[in-house]
């Protein structure tokens, strides 16, 4: 689903309900600038929006649904397990067929009916969805083109940390092909080596830190990139990937580890000492 996909189906979902004239006043005060700020968080949207005709700003509201923290890694598992995925997302891109991925889990990324949307906006106008909620619809649609990453965290997973389960997963991955793979050559145990390198520890549990990277929370931050904390003010796209070891969480990992470490994280070091040109 690209961007614009995405956007298209989230307005869809409101447009049924056949308000025209609510809508297209709402999609001019949008365009208008009249939403003054918007905010997505875990399971809710909050805007400002001040039309024309108002004598104050108003307060609107849309509620989804956050996924559970199962939900999620059975998401993040299928999303790890094709570095398209992985690329498209550091890229600032939302991935083609991730809404596939979604519903195979019995998902989806937008709500697909009224029934799983709540709304309220402070203007207490009837009937709902008003004017506000209207103009907050298209400025989420709009920010979901700008930033996909608005579409993960309205579901309950913010970009830090769902692009660092992915790099967590994606290592585990490659520890664990490691190790599989020395065994089918040599039929030697977990100390064995691979091309010289240790095959390493099989893949644990997830932890809140990046498997086997030593980084402390504030490193992980500045290696991702810092979006801001779980509710940010929404506008930008996040810039490409410029990073000298971003090649690294690009490309399929090698099955090679060292003292259980993937070898990706042995070299990225190296990769982030070269100048940036």
């Amino acid at each position: 689903m690209s961007d614009d996909r995405l956007a298209v189906a989230f307005l869809g979902t409101f447009e049924s309900l056949r308000m025209g004239p609510t809508f297209a006043r709402g999609r001019r005060d949008e365009r208008s600038g009249h939403v003054r700020s918007l905010t997505i968080s875990s399971s809710l949207v909050v805007a400002q929006v001040r039309g024309p005709e108002d004598p104050r700003a108003f307060r609107a509201r849309i509620a989804v649904r956050a996924f559970g923290a199962s939900e999620w890694a059975a998401l993040e598992e299928a999303m790890a397990s094709e570095a398209r995925f992985a690329a498209s997302l550091l890229g600032g891109r939302m991935p083609d067929g991730i809404a596939d991925v979604f519903a195979a889990a019995g998902l989806s990324l937008v709500p697909l009916s009224l029934d799983e949307v709540a709304m309220d906006c402070s203007c207490e106008r009837w009937p709902m969805p008003c004017v506000h909620l209207a103009a907050t619809c298209y400025a989420v649609a709009r920010s979901f083109q700008e930033d996909p990453f608005g579409a993960f965290t309205w579901r309950g997973r913010g970009r830090d940390e769902l692009l660092v389960h992915l790099r967590e997963l994606r290592s585990a991955h490659a520890v664990a092909a490691s190790s599989s793979g020395s065994g089918a050559a040599g039929g030697h145990g977990a100390g064995s080596s691979v091309g010289g390198y240790g095959a390493g520890s099989s893949a644990g549990a997830r932890t809140d830190e990046p498997a086997g990277s030593g980084e402390d929370l504030g490193e992980v931050d500045h290696f991702w990139g810092s979006a801001g904390p779980a509710a940010v003010p929404v506008g930008g796209r996040p810039g490409a990937v410029s990073r000298p070891d971003a090649l690294l969480d690009q490309l399929d990992p090698p099955p090679l580890a060292e003292a259980g470490r993937p070898i990706v994280e042995v070299l990225r070091p190296a990769y982030r000492a070269l100048p940036d040109e």
